[in-house]
């Protein structure tokens, strides 16, 4: 993917299906949910994104989510455990992401609901893709993947200021 020297791209994902059990930041992801991962970075590959920064969460759900996506063949970046991003609501995940490496073009975010939904919501605010969008109103499960366009500096990154090139959920396709 080409692109000018302040045109951006932001990542944001939801993690994998976590099983239960507490504490909560402790979660470890099930079988299906380190596959669905593994199928966001087979996606995220075949995409053709080249991710330069992570900024994910400390849970060990989003850190397996991270793990098991560089298994499916993304390609593997600079990983920042954050644990503002953490069950963080979305004008927090804002103020992590507005600090990203300046000379990083593509970002990812790897974190929870409803914070990772609801920002990409305020920030393509109905901008891009009609399709992702209408994918995006049916819900943002487990290994969702929104994929914004953002021309600036990550420091000015505000609501309404991106626009939603594609929203995609990754499942495996699990032999019966």
């Amino acid at each position: 993917m080409t692109t000018a020297s302040e045109d951006r791209v932001l990542v944001l994902v939801r993690h994998s299906q976590a099983g239960e059990g507490n504490p909560d930041a402790e979660r470890e992801l099930t079988d299906s949910g380190w596959e669905d991962a593994r199928e966001a970075g087979r996606w995220l590959h075949a995409y053709g994104l080249g991710i330069d920064e992570v900024l994910c969460s400390t849970a060990t759900r989003a850190r397996q989510t991270c793990e098991a996506i560089w298994e499916g063949g993304c390609s593997e970046a600079d990983v920042h455990h954050d644990s503002r991003v953490y069950n963080a609501s979305a004008q927090r995940l804002l103020d992590v992401i507005r600090e990203a490496d300046a000379d990083a073009t593509v970002v990812m975010v790897v974190g929870h609901a409803p914070g990772i939904p609801y920002l990409t919501s305020i920030l393509a605010d109905g901008e891009g893709s009609e399709q992702g969008h209408e994918a995006l109103a049916a819900g943002f499960p487990t290994t969702g993947i929104a994929i914004l366009s953002y021309s600036g500096r990550w420091s000015d990154l505000a609501p309404a200021t991106a626009r939603l090139d594609r929203f995609h959920v990754a499942r495996a396709i699990v032999p019966a």
